[in-house]
């Protein structure tokens, strides 16, 4: 049973979400194509309901990890676009003092969490998040992503089978765009319905359309009730698609136009806009606005980024370890 109402907010909200997570997204791209961004980028066009849905369920206070496709998972949990864009420049005002770049950032304040380039690594990471809300008695809870290639590491097994045990407060989601870097998931596991390495665990598992918001809300909403309530973690497997390549390097060819083609026709920005437009929730006037709105947060962002300053040399040192005056660290 649904505790959180879908209205015609959750739609505004949704629209405006996504689409920011897509103009920041194109952006990047641009910006990795200038040699503003440096590094590895790898950017989330195309899954954007698979966070706009999770966060019409989540409250402030909720955590987030997840894996190195990272941008549009900090802006969602409402990290600042000008903190995320100085930090893919490398900038001192970066969200992770420029320190982090495209892969690895974070955010005490908002509960992000990371970030995080191992495969799979984050995975243990959000269940000891989880355990900390449970130990101090907080109703909060954790959402741990990662991609489908991550779930074939021996860390997803342990971790499984500790939150089962203790009854941790988190949701594990894995994001299946349908392929590990450039190798599909039919050639890299047995089992292809990955939501059923949940299961030998006791730990309600299930499919979910990752390309429609309404699917990934209320399987979202059904997970946190369970963790609030005590009763431990839910695995999801949302199966999406990202239009672009794994990272900005890659050719694609691996996939062909006409299966890319066959997602974009699936595109939840457009399927939200459809739904808004169809039950009259908001005019022509409304979407151009919030473009024009969404257009200049991230040319700001842009600007942000170009005039901040690049960390000093100091700073090679500082935030490694927790001890300010850790003894080993030699100038």
């Amino acid at each position: 049973m649904s505790s959180i109402e879908i209205n015609k907010d959750t739609y505004l909200k949704w629209y405006e979400s996504m689409l920011l997570m897509r103009k920041f997204e194109e952006k990047a791209g641009q910006l990795y194509g200038q040699q503003k961004i440096r590094g590895f980028c790898h950017l989330y066009i195309g899954q954007e309901a698979v966070l706009a849905g999770a966060m019409s369920v989540l409250k402030k206070g909720d955590s987030m990890i997840t894996a190195y496709r990272d941008h549009a998972h900090a802006i969602a949990q409402g990290v600042t676009s000008s903190s995320i864009m100085a930090e893919l420049y490398g900038k001192a005002t970066g969200c992770s003092k420029g320190k982090g770049g495209s892969m690895h950032m974070f955010s005490k304040e908002h509960h992000f969490y990371g970030g995080h380039g191992i495969v799979g690594g984050q995975i243990p990471l959000g269940a000891g998040v989880a355990f900390a809300e449970k130990f101090k008695a907080t109703d909060f809870v954790n959402v741990t992503y990662m991609g489908d290639g991550a779930v074939r590491q021996g860390a997803l097994n342990e971790t499984f089978n500790m939150a089962a045990l203790w009854k941790l407060p988190v949701i594990f989601i894995c994001e299946n765009n349908g392929y590990a870097m450039g190798t599909s998931v039919e050639r890299t596991t047995i089992q292809t319905d990955i939501y059923k390495l949940g299961l030998p665990y006791g730990i309600p598992s299930s499919p979910v359309d990752g390309m429609d918001p309404v699917a990934v809300h209320n399987a979202m909403d059904e997970a946190v009730q369970r963790a609030r309530n005590g009763e431990g973690p839910t695995f999801l497997e949302m199966r999406t698609y990202r239009y672009k390549g794994h990272s900005m390097s890659d050719p694609q060819k691996y996939r062909t136009k006409e299966e890319l083609e066959s997602y974009k026709a699936k595109d939840p920005i457009e399927a939200v806009k459809v739904a808004i437009e169809k039950n009259k929730y908001a005019d022509e006037q409304w979407f151009e606005e919030i473009e024009a709105k969404i257009k200049a947060e991230v040319d700001a962002a842009v600007q942000f980024a170009e005039e901040s300053p690049w960390p000093e040399a100091s700073e090679l040192y500082t935030d490694v370890y927790a001890q300010k005056d850790y003894p080993y660290i030699r100038d």
